[in-house]
């Protein structure tokens, strides 16, 4: 009875196999948690823009603050962090605020979407000219 095991050289031909697809897999399911993970700042930037607006009808102006909306200053996931801003406004409402979703921590490496912005009048708007919003 001969015993036969795996020689060196099929051994390394597997190796070399496995090496070739985990260098094509890692970077694809890399982006794709990427993608997930900005249904993180979506979600956070809506939920603003509802604040503010349930602010403005109550103190005929919008938040300057994320205090003043008592909201958190992560996203709800932790992957983003929030701010809110109101600039001028040239285009007739009677107030403007954009708030905005910067990439942090794990997701800070998504350059093509880094930071995700939403203002009053529905305008989503993305750094980086990536596809950020669905």
């Amino acid at each position: 009875m001969v015993i036969r095991g795996f020689t060196l050289i099929e051994l390394m031909i597997t190796l070399a196999i496995v090496a070739v697809l985990a260098t094509l897999a890692v970077p694809s399911y890399t982006q794709y948690v990427q993608e997930a993970r900005r249904a993180d700042a979506q979600i956070a930037l809506v939920r603003l823009a509802q604040q503010q607006e349930q602010f403005h009808s109550l103190n005929a102006n919008y938040a300057t603050t994320l205090a003043a909306l008592n909201a958190a200053a992560q996203s709800p996931e932790g992957f983003y962090s929030l701010s809110v801003s109101n600039p001028g406004c040239d285009t007739g409402y009677i107030g403007c605020f954009v708030v905005t979703a910067t990439a942090t921590g794990a997701q800070a490496a998504d350059t093509a979407c880094a930071s995700l912005s939403l203002d009053q009048s529905g305008q989503r708007s993305a750094s980086g000219g990536g596809d950020c919003w669905p």
